[in-house]
C-alpha cells in the first residue's frame, strides 16, 4: 500500500514571525505535478497578487521530476497583522499563518551582538570562577556578561529538529525566521540547488538598506562559518566557503574579520583551499578595503581616521584560543604568533564602525568556545569565555561614554551538555595513585579551586594546578579519559574507526598518566561531543533591551535587534 501524498510545503512557514517591510521569497512546493490552472493561492482571503504586486512564477517541474511549484522572489508585506495564506491545488489544499510586526520608533543607534559559540552555563560560571575568584562561597566579583539589567531564557530548536547547529541557530539571530540544520538565509527547500532555495533578508542587509548602517562582523573562527557567514549569506550549505566569501564580497560589510583567509586566496597560493583563481583580497584592496593579517597591523589601520573599511584575515583556518596564544603556545601559535586578541579586534572594530555617522551593526562571536567544547577540551573553552567577558566589558565601556546609545546583547547560539561537578583532585607530577572516578571531589569533598590568582585580564597564569574544575559532557564519544588538561595542544579525542565513517578512541592518549577508555554515548560516527537541546541565556543592557525577559525563541533575539533599529517605524 503506497503512502498517502502529503500537502502542500509552504514558505514561510506556518507561524513565521515577518518584520513589516523586510523581504523574503515565497514558495509553495507540491508533492506531485499540478496544472497551473489548478492553483489557487490567497491571503486572508484575496487573490496573492493583491498582497505581493506580482504574481508567483509557475513550475512544472521542478528539478525534472513530477512535482511543480510556485515561486516568487524578493516580496514584502508592509502591513502588520495576521495573514491567512490559503494555497488549494484543486484536490487538496493547505493553510499556514503568518504574523507581520511592525517596530516601534528608533531607540538605539548602535547595536552589538555577542554570541559565544557553543557557550554553556557551566563555561559561564567556570568563567567566573577563574576570572574573578571566589572565597568563603562568594564569588569576589562578576562577569561584565553577567552584570546586566536584563535576562531571558532561549529556545533554540530548528525546523527540522530539536538540536540545532550553528548555522540555523544564528540565522534565526540574523533573520527572526526558522530553518533547517546547516542552512542560513533560506528555508531549506527540496531542490537539488543549495543556493536557490526561498531567502530571507538578513538584519545587515536590513540595517543597511533602510538606515546606511555600518556593518561589523568580527569571530575568531574562519569568517565563512556558520555564525559570522549567517549574517549575510543565502544557503542551505554551511560547507560552502568558496560561494560564502562571494556573498561577503557582494553584501561588503565595513568591518569583516577573522581566520578563514585560505577561501579568499587563489587555489595557486600555497594556503588556499580554493577551486577557481579567484584572489578575493584583492578584490576586497580594489574596493577600497584596508587589509589587516597580524595584530600590529590592525592596531595600525584601526588609527587612521580614513579607514572606513577593514578586512583582517590573520589565519588560514580558525585562529587559536587565548590559552594557547597567551600562555601554552599549542595550536598554530608558533606559525601565526602575531594573532589579535578577539579584545584587539572588538576595539578595531569600534573604532572604525563609529566612523559611520548613522551609526551601526555589529556582531562578534567566541566561536572556539564550541570547538574546544567539541573536543572536551573544557580548559581551552573556558579561557576563551574569559576572552569574551573582556570584549564585552571593553564594548560596556565604549558604549557608556558614549550615553544611552548602543544595545548590546550577549547570548549562545546553542549549548553544550555541560556541566560543573566538582573537583579534579591531581598534583600533575606523578602517575595518579587513584582510579579515574575516585580523583573527583564532589560535594563538600570539591572544596574550592586552587588556580593562581588570575592577572589583569582575569587569566590564572597555569591550569595545571593540583585541584581543577570538574566539567563533565553529557555526550561522549569513546575517548581516554585523563582528567588533565592538554598542555600541548588542543585536544584531540578521536581518530578514524576501522570501518568507513566511524571513529574511536585517539591511541595518542593511551598511556598518558592516569589514563582510561572511556566508552561513550553516541553513534560511532560521530568524533566529538554534541550539541544539547537547553536553552541559552541572553543578558542585554541599553536602549531597547527592557524586551528581553522570561522566555523567548531564538526568533524574537531579532525581533529585539530590529525594534530598538526601528526598521519597521511608521
Amino acid at each position: 500500500m503506497s503512502a498517502p501524498i502529503c500537502a502542500q510545503t509552504i514558505y514561510p512557514l506556518d507561524r513565521a514571525d515577518i518584520l513589516a517591510g523586510a523581504k523574503f521569497d515565497f514558495k509553495v512546493e507540491f508533492p506531485e505535478l499540478v496544472q497551473a490552472a489548478d492553483i489557487k493561492v490567497t491571503i486572508n482571503g484575496a487573490d496573492q497578487t493583491a498582497a505581493f504586486g506580482k504574481t508567483a512564477d509557475y513550475i512544472a517541474r521542478e528539478d525534472g521530476k513530477d512535482q511543480s511549484a510556485l515561486l516568487l522572489r524578493d516580496v514584502m508585506l508592509n502591513k502588520p497583522g495576521a495573514y491567512k495564506i490559503e494555497v488549494s491545488d484543486g484536490v487538496r489544499s493547505r493553510a499556514v499563518t503568518w504574523n507581520v510586526y511592525d517596530t516601534g520608533p528608533r531607540k538605539a543607534k548602535n547595536v552589538i551582538l555577542f554570541i559565544g559559540d557553543g557557550m554553556s552555563l557551566a563555561h559561564r560560571v567556570s568563567a567566573r570562577l577563574l576570572s574573578k575568584g571566589i572565597s568563603e562561597g562568594k564569588s569576589r566579583g562578576t562577569l561584565a556578561m553577567d552584570d546586566m539589567p536584563h535576562m531571558a531564557m532561549v529556545a533554540t530548536a530548528g525546523s527540522d529538529s530539536i538540536i540545532t547547529d550553528s548555522a540555523n541557530s544564528a540565522s534565526a539571530y540574523a533573520t527572526g525566521h526558522k530553518t533547517a540544520t546547516n542552512a542560513m538565509g533560506v528555508y531549506a527547500d527540496r531542490t537539488a540547488n543549495v543556493f536557490d532555495d526561498p531567502q530571507v533578508e538578513t538584519i545587515t542587509s536590513l540595517a543597511k538598506r533602510k538606515l546606511d548602517l555600518a556593518i561589523g562582523i568580527v569571530t575568531n573562527t574562519e569568517v565563512e562559518d556558520a555564525t559570522p557567514a549567517a549574517m549575510v549569506a543565502h544557503t542551505r550549505r554551511r560547507a560552502a566557503y568558496d560561494e560564502i566569501v562571494a556573498q561577503f564580497f557582494a553584501a561588503r560589510p565595513d568591518v569583516l574579520m577573522g581566520g578563514g583567509a585560505a577561501n579568499f586566496l587563489p587555489q595557486a597560493a600555497a594556503a588556499s583551499k580554493r577551486k577557481d583563481d579567484i584572489d578575493y583580497v584583492a578584490r576586497f584592496r580594489d574596493a577600497g578595503y584596508s587589509v589587516a593579517t597580524t595584530a600590529p597591523e590592525l592596531s595600525g589601520l584601526a588609527r587612521k581616521p580614513e579607514t572606513r573599511k577593514l578586512l583582517g584575515l590573520f589565519t588560514p583556518g580558525n585562529m587559536d584560543g587565548v590559552l594557547d596564544r597567551k600562555f601554552l603556545g599549542g595550536g598554530g601559535v608558533k606559525k601565526f604568533p602575531q594573532q589579535p586578541d578577539l579584545t584587539e579586534q572588538v576595539h578595531a572594530a569600534l573604532k572604525v564602525l563609529s566612523r559611520n555617522d548613522n551609526g551601526f551593526f555589529l556582531m562578534v562571536e567566541s566561536g572556539l568556545i564550541d570547538k574546544y567544547a567539541h573536543l572536551l577540551d573544557m580548559d581551552r573553552a573556558v579561557y576563551d569565555v574569559i576572552m569574551l567577558d573582556n570584549a564585552v566589558k571593553l564594548a560596556r565601556d565604549w558604549a557608556a561614554k558614549r550615553g544611552d546609545d548602543t544595545l548590546i546583547l550577549v547570548v549562545s547560539d546553542h549549548s553544550h551538555p555541560n556541566s560543573l561537578v566538582g573537583t579534579v583532585n591531581d598534583d600533575m607530577n606523578t602517575v595518579p595513585n587513584l582510579p579515574l572516578r575516585e580523583r573527583l571531589g564532589v560535594y563538600e569533598k570539591a572544596g574550592f579551586p586552587n588556580y593562581p590568582a588570575p592577572d589583569a585580564e582575569g587569566y590564572p597564569s597555569r591550569v595545571d594546578v593540583s585541584r581543577r574544575l570538574a566539567i563533565m559532557s553529557a555526550s561522549l564519544p569513546d575517548h581516554y579519559e585523563t582528567l588533565r588538561p592538554k598542555l600541548d595542544n588542543p585536544n584531540d579525542p578521536t581518530e578514524k574507526g576501522d570501518e568507513p565513517g566511524t571513529f574511536k578512541a585517539n591511541e595518542k592518549y593511551k598511556n598518558a598518566p592516569g589514563s582510561m577508555l572511556r566508552l561513550g554515548n553516541l553513534p560511532a560516527m560521530m568524533g566529538a561531543s554534541v550539541h544539547s537541546g537547553e536553552d541559552v541565556i541572553l543578558t542585554a543592557t541599553g536602549p531597547g533591551s527592557d524586551r528581553v525577559r522570561g522566555a523567548m525563541d531564538n526568533t524574537e533575539v531579532f525581533r529585539v535587534m530590529v525594534d530598538a533599529l526601528g526598521l519597521a517605524a511608521k
